[in-house]
């Protein structure tokens, strides 16, 4: 099927939709604009420039994508905003334009963002993840695949978000929060391995005890992160999830929340 675009809607002419586009009232695409097969804009959403959709993605009423980056060093480069295949960003949310730092704030596929969610300049936000509403993401963070985020909450830039971790409510991400935790509070702690949620998720029995092994010798021992570095090498079976887990601990910029 062809796009079914409302009379009231503007589409540049620089912009390319797929088939079975839909684009509702007043809704606005703009230049160098790509939507792909089967999305739906919702009425008075804005694609402002330089945005590309993937597959059956779904723009929310009054929703704004592809604006400026809200920072003082961006000096008219072109960079973008990409989002994957299925995702739904609801109602007035807003995705600014990356930097040169990166050229493109990314959004990966069959995530869900939910109203008057802002992702900032130069984010990076993986497969699956879910951002609750009215949570706030500063400049060039990343938040890895499957983690859920919940509402009302703000993240620090260059802050990290490891993959299947949950966030809760109310929260403020100062520090990186490591995969497979749950992390709430204003001061941000943790509180133990997201056991229920890996066990959704299809992680073995085995694996979430050595996860488990590795976050009681991170934050429950009184080892230093570089002496529990040396003791997980050392001690614990290096599963891929057990891997990844050392290594986004290792790699921490900002700090670990503890």
């Amino acid at each position: 099927m062809t796009a079914r675009i409302h009379p009231t809607a503007i589409v540049d002419d620089g912009a390319v939709l797929g088939a079975d586009v839909q684009v509702g009232p007043g809704a606005i695409i703009g230049p160098r604009c790509t939507v792909g097969d089967g999305c739906v804009i919702a009425a008075h959403a804005v694609l402002e420039e330089n945005v590309r959709l993937g597959q059956e993605v779904k723009i929310g009423i009054g929703t704004v994508l592809g604006s400026l980056p809200q920072d003082l060093k961006f000096k008219g480069e072109e960079t973008w905003v990409e989002v994957g295949d299925r995702t739904t960003i609801r109602e007035y949310s807003t995705i600014n334009r990356a930097t040169a730092q990166s050229y493109r704030t990314t959004v990966g596929k069959d995530c869900f963002l939910m109203s008057y969610v802002h992702v900032a300049h130069d984010c990076h936000i993986g497969d699956g993840v879910i951002i609750s509403n009215a949570t706030q993401l500063a400049g060039h963070v990343t938040i890895e695949e499957r983690a859920i985020i919940s509402g009302v909450l703000a993240v620090h830039q260059f802050a990290r978000i490891g993959r299947f971790s949950f966030i809760g409510g109310m929260s403020r991400v100062n520090k990186d929060v490591p995969p497979y935790v749950k992390a709430v509070g204003n001061p941000i702690k943790l509180y133990g391995l997201n056991s229920i949620g890996l066990q959704r998720n299809g992680f073995s029995p085995e694996v979430i005890m050595e996860l488990k092994k590795a976050y009681r010798l991170f934050f429950r021992s009184e080892l230093n992160i570089t002496q529990a570095l040396e003791q997980a090498r050392r001690d614990l079976a290096m599963s891929p999830e057990v891997q990844s887990f050392v290594d986004f601990v290792e790699a921490s910029q900002r700090g670990i929340v503890i």
